[in-house]
């Protein structure tokens, strides 16, 4: 298996719980800092058809950025290619963190969620 991506912001609190979870369970990770190395648009599309969520989920709903530019409504009207667009415009509009294996995706820090998969 190839090391599991870690896709964060350092400063987000629930970014810092799950890596200190993956540090005291001993999951090696490659970790990224989202903001600064944003995900393109043929990695979103990659990560979004693995996870077999909805592309309205990789969306930081509670961020400035995603308020700013009112995302809600676009959301709400555009295709799944333009959403994948404006997600690859910027690491803050991205929900975080994010866990990228060869087979799945684990976008937000649910920790069932996290020990079924990396356990």
């Amino acid at each position: 298996m190839k090391k599991i991506l870690f896709l964060q912001y350092p400063k987000c609190s629930t970014c810092q719980k799950a890596a200190k979870w993956l540090k005291e369970n001993n999951i090696d990770v490659e970790s990224r800092h989202i903001a600064e190395n944003n995900p393109t648009v043929d990695e979103l599309t990659s990560w979004i058809e693995r996870s077999k969520l909805p592309v309205t989920k990789f969306f930081n709903t509670s961020g400035n950025v995603y308020k700013e530019q009112n995302l809600k409504e676009k959301v709400k009207t555009e295709s799944d290619e333009e959403l994948v667009k404006i997600l690859a415009t910027n690491g803050m509009v991205v929900k975080r963190p994010l866990i990228v294996a060869d087979d799945f995706v684990l976008v937000g820090f649910k920790e069932d969620e996290w020990v079924t998969q990396l356990k």
